[in-house]
């Protein structure tokens, strides 16, 4: 089966390039499910329940998530109730929601999606290797199963990325918004990225306006952040897995589209 997973969408530039893109990127490559990290899709930080259905409508399965989830203090009755929307596994015990569960997809396989956390350069969270693993443990029958690691370190990445080799059918990393050109197949038959990439402003910085970035570093001082406007592009890969659960390939995906975004009615942060 072939998997599309979408790299962070940003903010409403990016889930006008979902609506747009995604439905011939299906046709073309042929997918039978298809994940989105979600969690910057409310005004380029966080997620509401408004911009999830939104997404989710648009044909996303599964929608993952990382440091930025709980911005909007509403997501959280939110995850509680939604089967679709993951937050990551190793937050503490008590935390709404789940960070790993298993789908079906619309042909029948049995996909698991697990999302977790980094902790290097991030927040001081439960172990994601150990947790990874107990997760795993108690995941239950799945024909594929697919890995969100949001972390900063490419480093903790990498190393995760060998830890579950041969366990999972793919481990694709999030949160630094640039598409990294290290895909490959490790040993065990494990798809694996550094950094899927972005779904959102082209010109911008990580998705936000550049005048407020650049001032930010020249001055050290605290900016206001609004997503970028202008052009958009879709970042993903393609995940090609067998029958027997081990990816056979893992491909880039980097579609442009010309799409307006006055996201920064959206809202703001600093």
């Amino acid at each position: 089966m072939k998997v599309l997973f979408i790299g962070d969408v940003c903010g409403r530039a990016g889930r006008r390039a979902v609506a747009t893109l995604l439905p011939a990127l299906v046709e073309r490559h042929g997918i039978d499910f298809t994940i989105a990290n979600g969690e910057n899709a409310a005004g380029g930080i966080g997620i509401t329940a408004k911009t999830a259905d939104e997404l989710l409508g648009l044909g996303i399965d599964v929608l993952t998530s990382g440091n930025h989830i709980w911005h909007n203090r509403e997501i959280v009755s939110y995850v509680e109730t939604s089967e679709r929307l993951l937050r990551p596994a190793n937050y503490p015990p008590g935390t709404p929601g789940r960070g790993a569960r298993v789908y079906e997809s619309a042909s029948g396989e049995r996909v698991g999606v697990l999302n977790l956390e980094g902790r290097v350069f991030m927040t001081d969270l439960d172990c994601p290797f150990r947790v990874g693993e107990r997760e795993l443990d108690s995941l239950g029958p799945a024909d594929v199963v697919i890995v969100d690691i949001h972390a900063e370190a490419s480093a903790e990445k990498q190393a995760l990325g060998w830890h579950l080799a041969g366990r999972v059918s793919a481990v694709l990393g999030t949160h630094t918004h640039v598409q990294t050109a290290d895909e490959r197949i490790l040993e065990g038959h494990t798809a694996y990225i550094t950094d899927v990439g972005m779904t959102g402003p082209v010109d911008s910085v990580i998705g936000m306006k550049r005048e407020s970035s650049i001032r930010r570093f020249l001055t050290q001082l605290p900016q206001r952040f609004e997503p970028a406007k202008g052009p958009a592009l879709l970042c993903g890969v393609v995940v090609d897995v067998g029958r027997d659960g081990a990816a056979r390939s893992i491909e880039r995906v980097a579609e442009p589209g010309s799409l307006e975004d006055d996201a920064g009615k959206e809202g703001t942060f600093r």
